[in-house]
């Protein structure tokens, strides 16, 4: 049980630092409201018009897309190293994890996640 103590203790440091920090910025924070520091910022030039609308929901869901498949190449890259070491039943492990993968991807492509034409 010893060995668990620092463990333990960086686990309620950790979840006590976010809290301690939330209350802390609202007692040093600058309370003063100015409408010049709520406007957008570009490079020092003026914004003279609103900005053309909403980002399309498109782009988060082909990040999403894009996501999955990055973490795919993170979890296939040890795998790959290690293929001679898994055995039958890596190579089954990765068929099932790819089989998974490509079920997602099937399935946004036909939820129409990819289409831009909407």
């Amino acid at each position: 049980m010893s060995a668990y103590l620092p463990v333990g203790i960086f686990l309620a440091l950790a979840l006590a630092i976010v809290p301690l920090t939330m209350v802390l910025g609202r007692f040093i924070r600058p309370r003063r409201y100015n409408a010049v520091k709520a406007e957008p910022y570009e490079c020092g030039i003026e914004v003279k018009e609103a900005p053309p609308g909403k980002i399309s929901v498109h782009f988060y869901l082909v990040a999403v897309v894009f996501l999955v498949f990055d973490v795919e190449t993170i979890f296939l890259l040890p795998w790959a190293v290690a293929f001679d070491k898994l055995g039958l039943f890596g190579l089954i492990e990765v068929f099932v994890f790819l089989a998974l993968l490509i079920a997602a991807y099937v399935y946004a492509w036909l939820k129409g996640a990819l289409r831009w034409e909407e």
